[in-house]
């Protein structure tokens, strides 16, 4: 929109420049005396303008982003900012977010870890039927059963997700890794009502980004309503903030040994592809106000265990990163999760080769905003990073001159929505925070969506280009025929009586040429379906305009092609000139009129 509102501007320009010319060059050839003749040739002037200016461009441009916007919207992209549309079509970079976007944030428990070792867990989606065995396809016993069922006790109370079947189908309201613990905890047998009336939770501090943790407080009445904290998150940052390890049924103290156990047994877990979240708790401190609760709480706790889940990716998630990669675009992967995990999925889609590894968030902390912008050219996944990484991570990506489109959902990634060229949020986990900070809203929270208003964006400013194209040719040729028509009036027998100027076309001519005959092919050329090959091209250069060089040089042949035909039948129609007719000039003029129209 801007690059048009220039390019009026500048045909304005250009137009007063001619028609001025013209007017003067006529006054001086022509030796125009009198004020009528004056009047004919200012009025020869405005006709002139009116050739030279498309009407009816604010028009199409208006309906066809509009009709793009409503095109898109049906796809599960809706653009709260027009500009958006154009910018989408030259996207170097998508970086996504990894949960929900790129998989299906549905997470089912696999593992857990606890001091006894590792079972697995079987069964898939929501519903709480399946098996925990341990490695010897046995069941749990003793301290290792013990410790599962405190761990997905814990881990069941520190989640705010509601497990409920609605017509035959097991269905999360909440998180979905809450949802896949609590279902988890039925398949070892931890009952809902159970649990609720044992446990009273009076307090929480929320998860944060920053933290990777989040914590609660609750009375346990099998334990005279003491109060406990329940923790649960980032393994690898939980582990620091814990002295002691739930061994059986006691806590033990931590020893490094346990603590490089513990860390190798996240690893492999993350090298499975599967998302990990650790476990804690410890009772509350005594002489803490709840009123005054806060995350200092979260220190000196207990080590329960590590849960593995699996977050399959998208079954359209691969081919539309094999989509993006053949338009030319960068998929990039920004996520919480633990490196391995990252770049085992991020393998898995194709945004990375095999073996190869994820940027993390203290990596970036380490680098200044230099080190970063070159670092960021090469690097397509990052992992455990905070919104104050994806905020440098955006701002690095366009300092070294890439177009990006980033995804957020949560109320501290409107920074990094902002700055981004295009900001996207999604619809069904998003903030409304984050949706006011974006540009595009995906209503599916799908990455395909996101390749979708690409190709669709693309099209868009082709189309701007074609009926572009379109318009300027027809008024070139309008203008050259009205300028040459004038300047060779007496060699086309285009002449009058006296000193009267006679004008190849009427200014009424014009202006019906440019508002109706003009303005229906000019939108049907603005919604013609996108090209074939539209996604095996490179994003349009950020620097190049909607006219180039070689456009305007085809224009102008077109222009003049339909300038010297039209011409050529006013001359035949006319008595004299070149080629000699028998008709009058209103005659002429019509025939001239209705050549230029064939002509579009």
């Amino acid at each position: 929109q801007k690059e048009l509102d220039h390019l009026g501007k500048r045909l304005g320009m250009i137009v007063v420049i001619i028609a001025v010319a013209m007017i003067g060059t006529i006054i001086v050839v022509e030796k125009v005396q009198g004020v009528s003749a004056l009047l004919e040739v200012l009025i020869l002037g405005v006709a002139l303008a009116v050739a030279a200016v498309p009407e009816g461009l604010p028009a199409v441009v208006t309906t066809v982003l509009s009709l793009g916007v409503q095109r898109m919207a049906k796809r599960n992209a809706i653009v709260r900012h027009l500009s958006a549309v154009e910018t989408l079509g030259s996207a170097t970079v998508i970086a996504s977010d990894k949960t929900g976007t790129l998989t299906k944030n549905e997470m089912t428990v696999r593992a857990v870890v606890t001091a006894s070792g590792r079972v697995n867990v079987d069964g898939t989606g929501y519903a709480p039927t399946g098996t925990i065995k341990t490695g010897d396809n046995a069941p749990p016993e003793g301290a290792q059963l013990a410790e599962i069922l405190r761990m997905l006790t814990i881990a069941d109370r520190a989640s705010n997700a509601v497990l409920q079947e609605k017509d035959g189908a097991w269905m999360v309201q909440g998180d979905p890794t809450e949802g896949a613990l609590i279902v988890a905890a039925r398949k070892i047998g931890v009952q809902q009502s159970v649990l609720e009336t044992r446990f009273e939770r009076v307090a929480e501090v929320p998860f944060s980004s920053e933290r990777k943790l989040m914590s609660a407080v609750f009375t346990d009445a099998d334990r005279q309503n003491e109060r406990f904290v329940f923790a649960k998150g980032a393994p690898d940052v939980l582990l620091t903030r814990c002295t002691h390890e739930l061994v059986g049924s006691e806590p033990v103290p931590l020893t490094d040994a346990r603590r490089a156990a513990i860390g190798q047994a996240n690893e492999a877990l993350a090298g499975e592809a599967l998302r990990t979240l650790g476990v804690a708790e410890r009772p509350f401190p005594s002489g803490t106000p709840i009123e005054s609760l806060s995350a200092d709480i979260e220190n000196d706790l207990t080590f329960l265990g590590v849960v593995g889940m699996i977050d399959p990716p998208r079954a359209e998630a691969k081919d539309a990163v094999a989509r993006a990669r053949g338009a030319g675009i960068r998929p990039v992967m920004i996520t919480g999760d633990h490196p391995k995990t990252a770049a085992v999925i991020a393998a898995e889609l194709g945004i990375i080769a095999e073996g190869g590894r994820a940027l993390t968030g203290a990596e970036i902390e380490k680098m200044s905003d230099e080190e970063l912008t070159q670092k960021v050219r090469d690097v397509s996944v990052y992992a455990r990073v905070s919104p104050q990484h994806k905020l440098r991570i955006v701002t690095a990506l366009r300092s070294g001159g890439a177009v990006v489109a980033m995804t957020g959902d949560g109320v501290n990634d409107a920074p990094a929505l902002k700055t981004a060229d295009i900001g996207i949020a999604m619809g069904i986990t998003g903030t409304d925070v984050s949706k006011e900070a974006a540009d595009v809203i995906l209503t599916d929270d799908n990455f395909a969506t996101i390749v979708v208003a690409v190709e669709e964006g693309r099209a868009i400013f082709d189309n701007i280009r074609k009926f572009l194209r379109f318009l300027l040719s027809s008024n070139i040729g309008e203008v050259m025929t009205m300028f040459f028509g004038v300047l060779l009036a007496k060699f086309i027998g285009l002449d009058a009586p006296g000193d009267a100027v006679v004008l190849p076309l009427l200014a009424t001519q014009i202006l019906w040429v440019n508002l109706v005959t003009d303005g229906a092919p000019a939108l049907a050329l603005g919604v013609d379906r996108a090209e074939s090959g539209l996604m095996a091209r490179s994003p349009r250069p950020v620097g190049e305009g909607v006219t180039t060089a070689r456009m305007w040089a085809g224009v102008v042949f077109v222009g003049a092609i339909m300038a010297v035909g039209t011409l050529l039948v006013l001359d035949a129609s006319l008595p004299g000139g070149l080629i000699a007719g028998s008709g009058s000039l209103r005659y002429g003029q019509t025939m001239a009129f209705t050549t230029l129209v064939l002509f579009q």
